[in-house]
């Protein structure tokens, strides 16, 4: 197992375990999410057997990508990382990639804030005890202009966030 930092020529495979992993990510047509990955300032693949197996994608604070959910955060913290979204194929779930990237995202991030949604509506039981073994802790909800309740969720890496 190998984390290295996408390249484009893995847009291919992020795109198809991207649109299999919806509802738990929202899909994307693949040149919006060559564009997310653009503005990333971490945005990783986990490659098993020379195959892409999973990939996480980060914003800084500052870009210019129209997400609801981003907005929230960039209008209340000035020093945070925000994961835009994160999935792992089918046949590589519950090997622990998911953790695996989480944790190369926080060895990689100098921000103070590590930030993020989960659905409430439709619920994401799952993701959300995910999310609680690893610290975020919920700083608030919003009703998303896509139809869906969310968990915004925050998770202290350095210091006090600002």
């Amino acid at each position: 197992m190998l984390i290295r930092d996408i390249t484009p020529a893995d847009l291919g495979a992020i795109h198809a375990i991207n649109e299999a992993g919806a509802p738990g990510v929202h899909p994307e047509p693949p040149e919006a999410l060559a564009a997310i990955t653009r503005e990333c300032c971490i945005a990783l693949v986990v490659e098993i057997e020379r195959s892409v197996a999973a990939f996480c994608l980060v914003l800084p604070p500052g870009a210019s990508y129209r997400s609801v959910n981003y907005a929230w955060f960039s209008a209340r913290y000035d020093d945070f990382i925000y994961l835009d979204r994160v999935a792992v194929a089918a046949a590589h779930r519950d090997r622990g990639l998911g953790s695996r990237l989480y944790e190369e995202v926080e060895r990689r991030t100098r921000a103070s804030l590590f930030t993020l949604e989960v659905n409430l509506r439709p619920r994401n039981e799952g993701s959300l005890r995910f999310h609680a073994r690893k610290g975020f802790v919920e700083v608030g909800q919003q009703e998303t202009n896509y139809g869906d309740l969310v968990s915004l969720m925050a998770k202290p890496l350095r210091g006090t966030p600002r």
